[in-house]
């Protein structure tokens, strides 16, 4: 799977997100940081993703080497994921971009009981 990123003229903005843009490739990370899991784990904290999504996002993540895959020789075969020590210098960005997303989800909240459920409901 390649992406469109030119490497040598791109903006360093658009090189950040060609590896952790995506809806879902966040979400697995910051589940990683807390330490290594299974694909299962994974699949049972991201509810909303599908289990190709969770798959391809993995891929991705592991081909840019900002997590790891650790294939277990044991039958049936185990994968565990962790993040990799380059995938741990994403850790402020994820957590800034938590602490936005909190306070964001705040203000919406609170934006709507303001509103009333007049407005809502039409």
């Amino acid at each position: 799977m390649t992406r469109k990123y030119n490497w040598k003229t791109g903006c360093d903005v658009e090189a950040t997100l060609s590896v952790i843009g995506g809806r879902w490739k966040p979400v697995l990370v910051c589940h990683l940081l807390g330490g290594r899991k299974r694909f299962g784990e994974l699949r049972r904290l991201t509810p909303n993703a599908t289990e190709r999504m969770i798959t391809l996002q993995l891929r991705e993540l592991e081909a840019d080497g900002v997590i790891a895959r650790h294939v277990f020789a044991e039958v049936p075969p185990r994968v565990e994921y962790e993040v990799t020590e380059f995938g741990r210098s994403l850790e402020p960005i994820l957590t800034l971009m938590q602490e936005w997303g909190g306070a964001f989800k705040a203000r919406r909240l609170a934006e709507g009981a303001e509103s009333g459920p007049s407005e809502n409901a039409a």
